[in-house]
Protein backbone atom coordinates (compact mmCIF):
# COMPACT_ATOMS: atom_id res chain seq x y z
CA UNK A 1 0.00 0.00 0.00
CA UNK A 2 1.12 3.58 -0.55
CA UNK A 3 3.00 5.04 2.42
CA UNK A 4 3.31 8.66 3.46
CA UNK A 5 6.24 10.48 1.83
CA UNK A 6 7.04 13.01 4.51
CA UNK A 7 9.45 15.03 2.35
CA UNK A 8 6.70 16.40 0.13
CA UNK A 9 4.41 16.79 3.10
CA UNK A 10 7.01 19.01 4.74
CA UNK A 11 7.19 21.16 1.63
CA UNK A 12 3.39 21.44 1.58
CA UNK A 13 3.17 22.45 5.23
CA UNK A 14 1.75 25.89 5.85
CA UNK A 15 2.55 28.98 7.87
CA UNK A 16 0.44 27.94 10.83
CA UNK A 17 3.05 25.38 11.81
CA UNK A 18 5.27 28.03 13.33
CA UNK A 19 2.47 29.04 15.68
CA UNK A 20 1.62 25.48 16.55
CA UNK A 21 5.22 24.46 17.27
CA UNK A 22 5.17 26.56 20.39
CA UNK A 23 2.45 24.33 21.77
CA UNK A 24 4.48 21.15 21.11
CA UNK A 25 1.59 18.69 21.49
CA UNK A 26 -1.81 17.86 19.99
CA UNK A 27 -4.29 15.41 21.52
CA UNK A 28 -6.24 13.47 18.90
CA UNK A 29 -9.23 11.18 19.46
CA UNK A 30 -10.10 9.14 16.37
CA UNK A 31 -11.82 5.95 15.29
CA UNK A 32 -9.82 2.72 15.67
CA UNK A 33 -7.91 1.42 12.62
CA UNK A 34 -8.48 4.70 10.81
CA UNK A 35 -5.16 6.25 9.86
CA UNK A 36 -2.11 5.28 7.83
CA UNK A 37 0.82 3.86 9.78
CA UNK A 38 3.21 6.74 9.11
CA UNK A 39 0.84 9.70 9.27
CA UNK A 40 1.41 10.64 12.91
CA UNK A 41 5.17 10.27 12.67
CA UNK A 42 5.09 12.33 9.47
CA UNK A 43 3.18 15.11 11.21
CA UNK A 44 5.66 15.21 14.08
CA UNK A 45 8.63 15.15 11.70
CA UNK A 46 7.13 18.03 9.73
CA UNK A 47 6.06 20.19 12.66
CA UNK A 48 7.89 19.13 15.80
CA UNK A 49 4.48 18.66 17.45
CA UNK A 50 4.04 15.41 19.34
CA UNK A 51 0.73 13.57 18.94
CA UNK A 52 -1.11 11.95 21.84
CA UNK A 53 -3.43 9.58 19.98
CA UNK A 54 -6.40 7.71 21.45
CA UNK A 55 -9.14 5.71 19.74
CA UNK A 56 -12.82 4.80 20.12
CA UNK A 57 -15.20 2.57 18.17
CA UNK A 58 -18.58 4.26 18.55
CA UNK A 59 -20.07 7.73 18.18
CA UNK A 60 -21.82 7.29 21.50
CA UNK A 61 -18.46 6.87 23.25
CA UNK A 62 -17.16 10.05 21.65
CA UNK A 63 -20.37 11.96 22.37
CA UNK A 64 -20.29 11.07 26.06
CA UNK A 65 -16.76 12.49 26.30
CA UNK A 66 -17.66 15.63 24.38
CA UNK A 67 -20.86 16.44 26.25
CA UNK A 68 -19.15 15.91 29.60
CA UNK A 69 -16.69 18.68 28.70
CA UNK A 70 -13.01 19.07 29.61
CA UNK A 71 -12.10 16.06 27.48
CA UNK A 72 -8.56 17.32 26.94
CA UNK A 73 -8.74 16.53 23.22
CA UNK A 74 -7.74 18.95 20.49
CA UNK A 75 -9.07 17.09 17.43
CA UNK A 76 -11.96 14.61 17.31
CA UNK A 77 -13.72 12.87 14.42
CA UNK A 78 -17.52 12.63 14.88
CA UNK A 79 -19.83 11.32 12.16
CA UNK A 80 -21.96 14.01 10.52
CA UNK A 81 -25.30 13.44 12.23
CA UNK A 82 -23.64 13.37 15.66
CA UNK A 83 -21.57 16.42 14.76
CA UNK A 84 -24.74 18.34 13.94
CA UNK A 85 -26.35 17.97 17.33
CA UNK A 86 -23.05 18.45 19.14
CA UNK A 87 -22.55 21.76 17.34
CA UNK A 88 -25.99 22.80 18.58
CA UNK A 89 -24.86 21.94 22.11
CA UNK A 90 -21.83 24.23 21.75
CA UNK A 91 -19.30 21.40 21.79
CA UNK A 92 -17.08 22.69 18.95
CA UNK A 93 -15.34 25.94 18.14
CA UNK A 94 -15.53 27.54 14.69
CA UNK A 95 -12.54 26.80 12.47
CA UNK A 96 -10.04 29.54 11.68
CA UNK A 97 -9.82 29.22 7.91
CA UNK A 98 -6.71 31.37 7.78
CA UNK A 99 -4.89 28.51 9.47
CA UNK A 100 -6.29 25.94 7.00
CA UNK A 101 -4.94 26.82 3.54
CA UNK A 102 -5.25 23.19 2.47
CA UNK A 103 -9.02 23.65 2.42
CA UNK A 104 -8.35 24.54 -1.21
CA UNK A 105 -7.71 20.83 -1.82
CA UNK A 106 -11.19 19.72 -0.80
CA UNK A 107 -13.90 18.51 -3.19
CA UNK A 108 -16.60 21.26 -3.35
CA UNK A 109 -19.45 18.79 -3.94
CA UNK A 110 -18.59 16.56 -0.98
CA UNK A 111 -18.05 19.58 1.23
CA UNK A 112 -21.49 20.84 0.15
CA UNK A 113 -23.06 17.50 1.11
CA UNK A 114 -21.34 17.53 4.48
CA UNK A 115 -22.54 21.10 5.05
CA UNK A 116 -25.97 19.60 5.67
CA UNK A 117 -24.60 18.76 9.11
CA UNK A 118 -22.48 21.89 9.55
CA UNK A 119 -23.72 24.93 7.60
CA UNK A 120 -20.93 26.52 5.55
CA UNK A 121 -18.55 23.88 6.98
CA UNK A 122 -17.95 26.34 9.79
CA UNK A 123 -16.88 23.81 12.44
CA UNK A 124 -15.50 20.76 10.65
CA UNK A 125 -14.00 19.33 7.48
CA UNK A 126 -14.46 15.88 5.99
CA UNK A 127 -11.80 13.37 7.00
CA UNK A 128 -13.11 10.23 5.28
CA UNK A 129 -16.49 8.94 4.12
CA UNK A 130 -18.03 5.63 3.20
CA UNK A 131 -21.00 3.31 3.27
CA UNK A 132 -22.48 0.72 5.60
CA UNK A 133 -23.09 -2.67 4.01
CA UNK A 134 -22.47 -6.40 4.31
CA UNK A 135 -19.08 -8.05 4.62
CA UNK A 136 -18.92 -11.78 4.09
CA UNK A 137 -16.67 -14.83 3.87
CA UNK A 138 -17.25 -16.04 0.31
CA UNK A 139 -16.55 -19.73 0.92
CA UNK A 140 -18.57 -19.94 4.14
CA UNK A 141 -21.57 -18.18 2.61
CA UNK A 142 -21.52 -20.32 -0.53
CA UNK A 143 -21.27 -23.48 1.54
CA UNK A 144 -24.43 -22.56 3.45
CA UNK A 145 -26.47 -20.66 0.87
CA UNK A 146 -25.31 -22.21 -2.41
CA UNK A 147 -22.86 -21.24 -5.12
CA UNK A 148 -25.53 -19.23 -6.96
CA UNK A 149 -26.48 -17.07 -3.97
CA UNK A 150 -25.89 -13.37 -4.63
CA UNK A 151 -25.10 -11.03 -1.76
CA UNK A 152 -27.12 -8.08 -2.99
CA UNK A 153 -29.92 -7.57 -0.48
CA UNK A 154 -30.43 -6.81 3.19
CA UNK A 155 -32.49 -10.01 3.24
CA UNK A 156 -29.22 -11.87 3.83
CA UNK A 157 -29.17 -10.60 7.41
CA UNK A 158 -32.78 -9.49 7.93
CA UNK A 159 -34.62 -12.59 6.68
CA UNK A 160 -34.74 -15.04 9.61
CA UNK A 161 -34.61 -18.14 7.40
CA UNK A 162 -31.51 -16.95 5.57
CA UNK A 163 -29.82 -15.68 8.73
CA UNK A 164 -30.44 -18.98 10.52
CA UNK A 165 -28.41 -20.79 7.86
CA UNK A 166 -25.45 -18.54 8.66
CA UNK A 167 -25.78 -18.62 12.44
CA UNK A 168 -23.26 -21.41 12.94
CA UNK A 169 -20.46 -19.52 11.19
CA UNK A 170 -21.31 -16.23 12.89
CA UNK A 171 -23.14 -12.99 12.06
CA UNK A 172 -22.10 -9.68 13.65
CA UNK A 173 -23.93 -6.35 13.65
CA UNK A 174 -22.46 -2.94 14.37
CA UNK A 175 -23.28 -1.82 17.90
CA UNK A 176 -24.82 1.36 16.52
CA UNK A 177 -28.55 1.86 16.10
CA UNK A 178 -27.99 4.62 13.53
CA UNK A 179 -26.40 2.03 11.25
CA UNK A 180 -28.84 -0.86 11.78
CA UNK A 181 -32.31 0.68 12.13
CA UNK A 182 -32.32 2.71 8.86
CA UNK A 183 -31.57 -0.29 6.59
CA UNK A 184 -34.10 -2.32 8.58
CA UNK A 185 -36.70 0.35 7.89
CA UNK A 186 -35.78 0.43 4.19
CA UNK A 187 -35.97 -3.38 4.01
CA UNK A 188 -39.54 -3.12 5.31
CA UNK A 189 -40.37 -0.61 2.58
CA UNK A 190 -40.37 2.32 5.00
CA UNK A 191 -38.46 5.59 5.02
CA UNK A 192 -34.98 4.77 6.39
CA UNK A 193 -35.02 8.10 8.22
CA UNK A 194 -38.49 7.63 9.74
CA UNK A 195 -38.98 8.68 13.34
CA UNK A 196 -42.54 7.39 13.51
CA UNK A 197 -42.72 5.24 16.67
CA UNK A 198 -44.79 2.62 14.83
CA UNK A 199 -42.15 2.33 12.11
CA UNK A 200 -39.32 2.04 14.63
CA UNK A 201 -41.22 -0.60 16.58
CA UNK A 202 -41.79 -2.53 13.36
CA UNK A 203 -38.09 -2.39 12.45
CA UNK A 204 -37.01 -3.66 15.86
CA UNK A 205 -39.67 -6.37 15.82
CA UNK A 206 -38.27 -7.56 12.49
CA UNK A 207 -34.71 -7.46 13.82
CA UNK A 208 -35.78 -9.50 16.84
CA UNK A 209 -36.69 -12.35 14.47
CA UNK A 210 -33.02 -12.61 13.42
CA UNK A 211 -31.58 -11.85 16.88
CA UNK A 212 -31.17 -15.59 17.72
CA UNK A 213 -28.87 -15.97 14.71
CA UNK A 214 -26.51 -13.12 15.70
CA UNK A 215 -23.16 -13.79 17.35
CA UNK A 216 -22.68 -10.28 18.75
CA UNK A 217 -23.05 -6.51 18.37
CA UNK A 218 -19.69 -4.71 18.19
CA UNK A 219 -18.22 -1.89 16.14
CA UNK A 220 -14.61 -3.02 15.72
CA UNK A 221 -14.19 -6.68 16.71
CA UNK A 222 -15.67 -7.84 13.42
CA UNK A 223 -12.60 -6.66 11.46
CA UNK A 224 -10.25 -9.27 12.91
CA UNK A 225 -13.00 -11.86 13.28
CA UNK A 226 -13.86 -11.72 9.58
CA UNK A 227 -10.19 -11.86 8.66
CA UNK A 228 -9.47 -14.99 10.71
CA UNK A 229 -12.76 -16.81 10.11
CA UNK A 230 -14.31 -16.37 13.54
CA UNK A 231 -17.42 -14.96 11.86
CA UNK A 232 -18.66 -15.20 8.27
CA UNK A 233 -20.95 -12.16 7.93
CA UNK A 234 -20.85 -8.64 9.33
CA UNK A 235 -22.97 -5.55 8.87
CA UNK A 236 -20.12 -3.07 8.96
CA UNK A 237 -18.40 -0.04 7.51
CA UNK A 238 -16.99 -0.38 4.02
CA UNK A 239 -13.36 0.37 4.83
CA UNK A 240 -13.37 -1.95 7.84
CA UNK A 241 -14.57 -4.83 5.67
CA UNK A 242 -11.87 -4.11 3.11
CA UNK A 243 -9.28 -3.97 5.89
CA UNK A 244 -10.45 -7.41 6.99
CA UNK A 245 -10.02 -8.66 3.43
CA UNK A 246 -6.49 -7.23 3.29
CA UNK A 247 -5.56 -8.82 6.63
CA UNK A 248 -6.81 -12.21 5.48
CA UNK A 249 -4.80 -11.91 2.29
CA UNK A 250 -1.67 -10.86 4.17
CA UNK A 251 -2.09 -13.79 6.58
CA UNK A 252 -2.38 -16.21 3.67
CA UNK A 253 -5.13 -18.09 5.49
CA UNK A 254 -7.20 -18.77 2.37
CA UNK A 255 -10.13 -16.63 3.53
CA UNK A 256 -11.64 -14.38 0.86
CA UNK A 257 -13.79 -11.50 2.11
CA UNK A 258 -16.34 -9.64 -0.03
CA UNK A 259 -18.28 -6.44 0.54
CA UNK A 260 -21.74 -5.67 -0.83
CA UNK A 261 -23.84 -2.53 -0.91
CA UNK A 262 -27.41 -3.93 -0.88
CA UNK A 263 -29.67 -3.01 -3.78
CA UNK A 264 -32.25 -1.54 -1.40
CA UNK A 265 -29.74 1.15 -0.48
CA UNK A 266 -27.23 2.02 2.22
CA UNK A 267 -26.14 4.77 4.55
CA UNK A 268 -23.68 7.33 3.16
CA UNK A 269 -21.78 8.87 6.04
CA UNK A 270 -19.09 11.49 6.60
CA UNK A 271 -16.57 11.48 9.44
CA UNK A 272 -15.56 15.04 10.24
CA UNK A 273 -12.48 16.55 11.88
CA UNK A 274 -13.50 19.10 14.51
CA UNK A 275 -11.91 21.02 17.38
CA UNK A 276 -13.62 20.95 20.81
CA UNK A 277 -14.59 24.35 22.19
CA UNK A 278 -12.29 23.81 25.16
CA UNK A 279 -9.36 22.29 23.23
CA UNK A 280 -6.14 23.03 25.14
CA UNK A 281 -4.04 23.46 21.96
CA UNK A 282 -6.25 25.00 19.25
CA UNK A 283 -3.39 26.20 17.05
CA UNK A 284 -1.82 22.75 17.06
CA UNK A 285 -5.26 21.32 16.28
CA UNK A 286 -5.51 23.52 13.20
CA UNK A 287 -2.00 22.47 12.15
CA UNK A 288 -3.01 18.81 12.47
CA UNK A 289 -6.22 19.24 10.44
CA UNK A 290 -4.38 21.22 7.79
CA UNK A 291 -1.73 18.52 7.55
CA UNK A 292 -4.44 15.85 7.14
CA UNK A 293 -5.78 17.86 4.18
CA UNK A 294 -2.40 17.78 2.43
CA UNK A 295 -3.06 15.91 -0.82
CA UNK A 296 -0.30 13.36 -0.29
CA UNK A 297 -1.28 12.72 3.31
CA UNK A 298 -4.95 12.27 2.39
CA UNK A 299 -4.05 9.84 -0.40
CA UNK A 300 -1.85 7.80 1.94
CA UNK A 301 -4.66 7.53 4.49
CA UNK A 302 -7.16 6.41 1.83
CA UNK A 303 -4.75 3.88 0.34
CA UNK A 304 -4.07 2.43 3.77
CA UNK A 305 -7.48 2.32 5.45
CA UNK A 306 -9.52 1.78 2.26
CA UNK A 307 -11.96 4.62 2.87
CA UNK A 308 -12.50 7.40 0.30
CA UNK A 309 -11.59 10.95 1.20
CA UNK A 310 -13.04 14.31 0.16
CA UNK A 311 -9.70 15.68 -1.00
CA UNK A 312 -9.89 16.30 -4.75
CA UNK A 313 -6.19 17.13 -5.00
CA UNK A 314 -5.29 13.68 -3.64
CA UNK A 315 -7.02 11.73 -6.41
CA UNK A 316 -3.96 11.37 -8.70
CA UNK A 317 -2.05 9.81 -5.79
CA UNK A 318 -4.68 7.25 -4.83
CA UNK A 319 -3.90 3.70 -5.93
CA UNK A 320 -5.76 2.66 -9.08
CA UNK A 321 -7.13 -0.48 -7.42
CA UNK A 322 -8.68 1.72 -4.74
CA UNK A 323 -10.22 4.25 -7.15
CA UNK A 324 -11.57 1.49 -9.38
CA UNK A 325 -13.10 -0.52 -6.51
CA UNK A 326 -16.88 0.15 -6.37
CA UNK A 327 -16.89 -1.02 -2.74
CA UNK A 328 -14.77 2.04 -1.94
CA UNK A 329 -15.92 4.53 -4.56
CA UNK A 330 -19.53 3.43 -5.31
CA UNK A 331 -21.08 3.73 -8.76
CA UNK A 332 -23.58 6.46 -9.59
CA UNK A 333 -26.31 3.79 -9.73
CA UNK A 334 -25.50 2.66 -6.19
CA UNK A 335 -25.33 6.23 -4.91
CA UNK A 336 -28.87 6.88 -6.16
CA UNK A 337 -30.17 4.66 -3.33
CA UNK A 338 -28.04 6.12 -0.53
CA UNK A 339 -29.42 8.06 2.40
CA UNK A 340 -27.67 10.40 4.83
CA UNK A 341 -28.50 10.26 8.52
CA UNK A 342 -30.02 13.13 10.44
CA UNK A 343 -30.07 13.74 14.21
CA UNK A 344 -33.19 12.97 16.23
CA UNK A 345 -35.03 14.98 18.84
CA UNK A 346 -34.80 13.98 22.48
CA UNK A 347 -38.07 12.04 22.49
CA UNK A 348 -37.01 9.92 19.49
CA UNK A 349 -33.57 9.38 21.02
CA UNK A 350 -35.16 8.00 24.18
CA UNK A 351 -37.43 5.68 22.22
CA UNK A 352 -34.61 4.40 20.03
CA UNK A 353 -32.35 3.90 23.04
CA UNK A 354 -35.01 1.79 24.73
CA UNK A 355 -35.71 -0.24 21.59
CA UNK A 356 -32.01 -0.76 20.87
CA UNK A 357 -31.34 -1.97 24.40
CA UNK A 358 -34.23 -4.41 24.05
CA UNK A 359 -32.79 -5.73 20.80
CA UNK A 360 -29.19 -6.00 21.99
CA UNK A 361 -30.02 -7.74 25.24
CA UNK A 362 -32.76 -9.92 23.78
CA UNK A 363 -35.08 -8.88 26.63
Amino acid sequence: MTKLLTTTAVVALTANVGIAQAQEVVNVYNWSDYIAEETLAGFTAATGIQVNYDVYDSNDTLEARMLAGSSGFDVVVPTGNYLQRQIAAGVYQPLNRELLPNLANMDPHLMELSAAFDPENAHAVVYLWGTTGIGYNLAAVRERLGDDFEVNSWSMVFDPETASKLADCGIAFLDDHTEILPPALRYLGLDPLSTDPADLEAAVAMLETVRPSLRYFHSSQYISDLANGEICVAVGWSGDILQAAARAEEAGNGIEIGYAIPDEGANLWFDMMAIPADAPHPEAAHAFINYMMDAEVAAANTNYVQYPNANAASTPMIDAEVLDNPSIYPSAAAQANFWTLQPHNARTDRLISRLWTRLRTGQ
